[in-house]
């Protein structure tokens, strides 16, 4: 009988984002635009790139959009921004090679990521100000009502 190898410290932080991710935020789902990667995203939007470490010698780490803490995160080691561009729109890349930052300042960004790639529909949802709207009228419905009154008026 195969035992199962227990996930790495770093995998189990990874897997732990990713479940947060998808159990906490509306509309946020899976997105795995390449091997290795499950990402987070957001009306198709990726707001977390998620590596767990594939081997032993692989650190595994995490690529975030951080408007507010960008310049607090790349003081860590192994931070960079983050490759093709996307650095200069404030995405950080953290590999776990050192050593993982605390779980409560991974959870703060990956919320920050979140907000700063959802529609402002869903982080008011998540603040708990999104009550679904009132349905507006089919403007059939509203023209309807409008030669009523006129009616009514004359």
């Amino acid at each position: 009988m195969a035992t199962r190898r227990k996930p790495s410290p770093t995998a189990a932080l990874i897997e732990h984002l990713r479940q947060l991710g998808l159990r906490k935020y509306p509309g946020a789902h899976l997105k795995s635009p390449w091997p290795g990667h499950l990402d987070l995203a957001v009306n198709d939007k990726t707001f977390a790139y998620l590596s767990a470490p594939e081997s032993d010698d692989d650190a595994g780490g995490v690529s975030l959009k951080l408007p507010l803490s960008c310049s607090l995160a790349l003081s860590l080691p192994g931070s960079e921004p983050t490759a093709y561009g996307l650095g200069r729109s404030g995405w950080v890349s953290l590999s776990f090679e050192h050593g993982a930052p605390p779980v409560a300042q991974l959870e703060s960004w990956l919320d920050e990521s979140y907000r700063a790639q959802a529609p402002k529909k869903l982080v008011a949802q998540l603040d708990g100000a999104g009550a679904p709207a009132k349905a507006k009228a089919a403007p059939r419905a509203r023209k309807a009502k409008a030669k009523a009154a006129a009616r009514r008026r004359s």
